[in-house]
């Protein structure tokens, strides 16, 4: 079930891939905003390996990103579910009616100022939309560049919630 688009494919996880989502999972500077701490080197497969769990629980989940000249994993885009009542990660079913499907996006420094977050990231948008009501992007208030996106995508800022780590953040709405 891969996706192409002109520059990129973005294709489910595998176990395998656990080394190569390294350079997310592992970089400071791109788990500022998602996750706050690095991941240390023995839990990436298990990172990898929940990815895998949201896809078999809710039909939905990450996408690893490619070139599509040379295969070179640049980051991950896909659908996350929040249950709004605690803002915490969930399924489609345990969260019921507060589940909230969210569009997120995190790519490698090396990926970053191409346009490769927008260009992955509309071709999920254009996937989910038949398959969910609403949608999101919960993004903290100081990622200017992740609001961009957004906004190039047709997001709109909403509220601001507190997350289950106590982390601020905006949640900005696509129209679907």
């Amino acid at each position: 079930m891969p996706i192409e688009t002109e520059r990129l494919v973005l294709r489910l996880p595998t176990l395998g891939d656990a080394a190569a989502v390294g350079q997310l999972l592992g970089d400071p500077v791109v788990m500022r905003f998602i996750g706050g701490e690095p991941v240390p080197e023995e839990a990436w497969p298990g990172v990898v390996a929940k990815w895998l769990e949201r896809w078999e629980e809710n039909g939905l989940g990450p996408f690893l990103v490619e070139l599509r000249d040379d295969g070179r994993l640049l980051g991950r885009v896909g659908i996350l579910v929040w249950d709004t009542r605690t803002w915490t990660h969930s399924t489609l079913a345990a969260a019921g009616v507060f589940a909230q499907p969210e569009l997120g996006w995190a790519f490698a420094r090396a990926a970053w100022g191409h346009g490769y977050a927008t260009e992955a990231a509309r071709a999920v948008l254009d996937w989910v939309r038949p398959r969910i009501d609403s949608l999101v992007s919960v993004i903290a208030p100081d990622n200017l560049a992740s609001q961009r996106v957004a906004e190039r995508l047709g997001a709109v800022p909403a509220e601001t919630v507190r997350l289950h780590d106590t982390v601020e953040a905006v949640v900005w709405r696509y129209a679907i």
